[in-house]
């Protein structure tokens, strides 16, 4: 009994056993992107834009903190549908067939597990809430399940994920306000034509590889115009966005962060006027400086009024 019990307690304490749990939580986190958090920034900055608006510049640590950590838990489910809905397809892209799913880590069914279990992780953020925030939750669920599948069919299917990834827009002026301005649909309107700007950026770099599997990106749509298209985008976001602070009330510092939003959006024509696949892979990193100076500029102007 002895030597069987020192058997098992070897076993347990073998080190192939703790490189697969170590493997195998690694690969958990490249599943949700938990590594690469651009993602999870470029849907925070908008959703934050909403919040501060709503809120009139102060929003509470409830407010702050339930749409901050449901932000992290939808944008992981999304990932996770993501590669759910493309594990046939990224095999056959230099840049993505080495993800969980595709390579096998990770069973299909595995992935929508988890996606199930943040998602619903996310709703229980919304216990108490009114009724219009629910409904709007399971709006932007079934918005962010849809995506993956739009690029078989969909022309631009960047401007549905600016919809997926702006949707807590209208869920912050729900929660806080009870109901959504116009302001509101305005900001949206801004985030669908800034992802489409950002996600093109990132469209180009897989362009090649996705002509050959039939994708559909808006990178691939616009063709030899993608350059001129990504800079029709930030001028539209950004004059929407200057539209949304004349709405509510904002003032100079607001004005400052749009100027230096503009700025990033001319330098990442440089970057991209090549069509360099680092360099438009840099521009669309970049984006998150843009969200957040926006936001610095909002914060600040709310701050000094």
């Amino acid at each position: 009994m002895a030597s069987f019990l020192d058997s098992c307690l070897a076993l347990r304490s073998a080190p192939f056993l703790e490189l697969d749990v170590s493997a195998r939580f690694s690969s958990y986190v490249r599943l949700v992107r938990l590594d690469r958090p651009i993602g999870i920034l470029l849907l925070l900055w908008p959703t934050l834009w909403a919040v501060w608006i709503a809120a009139d510049g102060r929003p509470s640590a409830h407010i702050l903190a339930v749409f901050i950590i449901g932000t992290v838990l939808m944008r992981s489910a999304g990932c996770a549908v993501n590669d759910y809905a493309d594990r046939d397809f990224d095999r056959h892209v230099a840049r993505t067939r080495e993800r969980p799913v595709t390579s096998g880590a990770i069973a299909p069914a595995e992935a929508l597990a988890v996606a199930a279990l943040l998602s619903l992780a996310a709703l229980a953020l919304l216990v108490g809430m009114n009724a219009l925030t629910w409904r709007l939750a399971v709006l932007a669920a079934l918005i962010a399940a849809s995506y993956p599948f739009t690029k078989r069919f969909f022309a631009l299917p960047q401007a549905y994920l600016g919809i997926a990834f702006g949707f807590g827009i209208p869920m912050a002026f729900a929660a806080i306000q009870d109901g959504v301005p116009a302001v509101g649909w305005v900001l949206l309107a801004a985030n669908v034509f800034w992802a489409v700007a950002y996600d093109t950026e990132y469209a180009m770099v897989d362009r090649p590889d996705d002509l050959k599997i039939g994708i559909r990106t808006a990178a691939i749509t616009f063709g030899r115009w993608d350059v001129a298209a990504v800079m029709l985008c930030y001028g539209a976001a950004l004059a929407l966005l200057a539209v949304a602070g004349w709405m509510a009330g904002r003032g100079p510092f607001y004005l400052a962060g749009l100027g230096v939003a503009a700025a990033l959006a001319v330098r990442h024509f440089r970057l991209i006027r090549s069509r360099d696949p680092a360099g438009c892979f840099a521009a669309f990193l970049n984006n998150n400086w843009l969200g957040a100076v926006v936001f610095a500029g909002l914060a600040l102007d709310y701050w000094t009024s």
